[in-house]
């Protein structure tokens, strides 16, 4: 009897790699920095009983019907907008992501990057690098104060709670604003809830947690920047999508805001002649919100769990439900 076939879209650790081929045949796009191409990834996909994916890998209805064996997707993300979970319903494809073992990681960098862009960090290394420190002088590379200010995270779920917590070290009062009131948490966290407007007039710090969707997709326009204070720091690790970069840029020229941080873009990934890239007030980084060794190890682990468990008439250990 033929085992089943697991398609993996991307290079991952030689070690899941094994726990997987113990059960199943294996094949593996062996490049780590380059997209596998939509004519490969749709043959692979005919032939799968499961597919090990990336967010750069559009699973389509178009993908999903002509994979007439595919019984489960495992993204190795939290997010799966790059996921058509009604045509995979439609297909009886089960879809899972990799939840909760990623929560600390990413609020470990989305604070990271609030504090690089604050105190601006990648101007002072170069400056040094550039070989202009020459002297000091007491308003040199002067940067925002994090302590005792307000910060505004938008998406209060499990890692934008990981935010909350890691602001309270900094005596930071913190607002947020979600599509539903978590009061049973409030108190726990030192939270309290506005509305989005209260939120934007009032937080030096503006914090994007929220997941890409329907509403969410461009949420972060024009508008909503010249709402925020002229001294306000935007930062975003969550979905290029929920920002129109066009206006980002536009508020941050003008001085509508004084700077941001982002981790992820509209289209990944960019190149350096990206408009954001030529402003100074702008720290960015290459979507690397959960890449620690350890997590992304621990995110493959769970994606190759989450195949093994439905290959073997199980119930996936993760699944995304609509």
């Amino acid at each position: 009897m033929t085992r089943p076939f697991v398609f993996i879209t991307r290079k991952i650790s030689d070690n899941v790699v094994s726990m997987l081929e113990q059960h199943f045949l294996v094949e593996m796009w062996c490049e780590e920095e380059e997209v596998i191409p939509r004519e490969l990834l749709m043959e692979k996909a005919k032939q799968a009983d499961a597919l090990l994916t990336m967010l750069t890998d559009k699973i389509d209805e178009e993908l999903l019907t002509q994979s007439p064996y595919l019984k489960v997707v495992a993204n190795l993300a939290v997010g799966y907008d790059n996921i058509d979970l009604e045509a995979a319903k439609k297909n009886n494809v089960t879809v899972t992501n990799t939840p909760d073992v990623l929560t600390d990681t990413t609020a470990d960098l989305t604070f990271s990057l609030l504090t690089a862009t604050a105190r601006r960090i990648p101007e002072a290394i170069d400056y040094i690098k550039d070989d202009q420190w020459k002297s000091w002088s007491p308003y040199m590379l002067a940067g925002s104060d994090i302590h005792h200010k307000t910060i505004g995270i938008v998406g209060l779920g499990n890692i934008g709670q990981a935010v909350a917590k890691r602001a309270t070290g900094f005596d930071m009062e913190i607002l947020y604003y979600n599509r539903s009131r978590k009061q049973d948490i409030e108190s726990e966290l030192g939270v309290k809830y506005v509305s989005f407007e209260d939120l934007l007039n009032r937080s030096d710090f503006v914090v994007c947690m929220t997941p890409l969707s329907k509403e969410t997709e461009g949420m972060f326009n024009r508008e909503v920047f010249k709402q925020m204070k002229d001294t306000a720091i935007f930062i975003n690790s969550s979905r290029g999508g929920v920002v129109n970069e066009e206006d980002l840029f536009k508020a941050l020229e003008s001085g509508e805001i004084k700077a941001a941080g982002l981790d992820v873009f509209q289209n990944e990934p960019i190149g350096a002649d990206h408009p954001l890239l030529t402003l100074d007030q702008v720290v960015a980084l290459p979507h690397i919100g959960s890449s620690s060794l350890e997590t992304r190890t621990e995110m493959m682990e769970l994606a190759a769990r989450n195949i093994k468990q439905v290959l073997n008439g199980g119930k996936a250990l993760t699944p995304v439900h609509i």
